[in-house]
């Protein structure tokens, strides 16, 4: 896909949906990364994402590169996967208070709407995530990984007998003695 094309397809698609999924690059983690769903919204060819605090959390290791997928609002299938550069916006700065009021009115169940500007700004990040135009999955070239994330790691174990045709019919059922 074109580079333009991309572009057109990542700003109509993050336009159209609320949701998008965030992963740390396979740099930054080990291997595959898991994908983590978060409500965003797109404002002038930057998705902006609210996190930390009573918000949404963020993958820790999106210091300054995230990927990012955006899914198809209607069939739910993934549209397109870029990286995208990370920026946090400083409380007060011009592009905090430019996008700041469109967060607060998209934000749905927002608690205290009044107060939300002055609790972001103290207890939450504001990001911003800008395409690089890296595309790393288009609906014309799409990956051939699977995509599953393995189970996180853990000390618990199920204990379940062998199938019956394992073990064998039990003596009692046998037709001797």
């Amino acid at each position: 896909m074109e580079a333009p094309a991309a572009a057109a397809l990542i700003d109509e698609a993050a336009k159209k949906s609320d949701l998008l999924w965030l992963r740390a690059p396979a740099a930054h983690g080990a291997g595959h990364a898991r994908s983590q769903p978060v409500w965003h919204v797109w404002q002038d060819g930057a998705g902006y994402v609210v996190s930390g605090g009573l918000e949404q959390p963020v993958p820790a290791d999106i210091t300054d590169r995230a990927v990012v997928t955006l899914r198809s609002k209607d069939k739910r299938n993934r549209l397109i996967t870029f990286e995208a550069s990370v920026t946090v916006l400083a409380p007060g700065s011009e592009a905090w208070e430019t996008v700041v009021p469109t967060l607060r009115a998209k934000r749905l169940n927002l608690p205290d709407v009044a107060q939300a500007t002055e609790r972001w700004a103290r207890e939450s990040t504001v990001w911003r995530l800008e395409p690089t135009g890296v595309v790393l999955e288009t609906p014309d070239d799409p990956s051939v990984e699977s995509h599953a994330t393995p189970p996180p790691p853990s000390p618990a174990r199920s204990r379940v007998p062998r199938p019956l045709h394992l073990r064998g019919r039990p003596s009692k059922n046998r037709g001797g003695h």
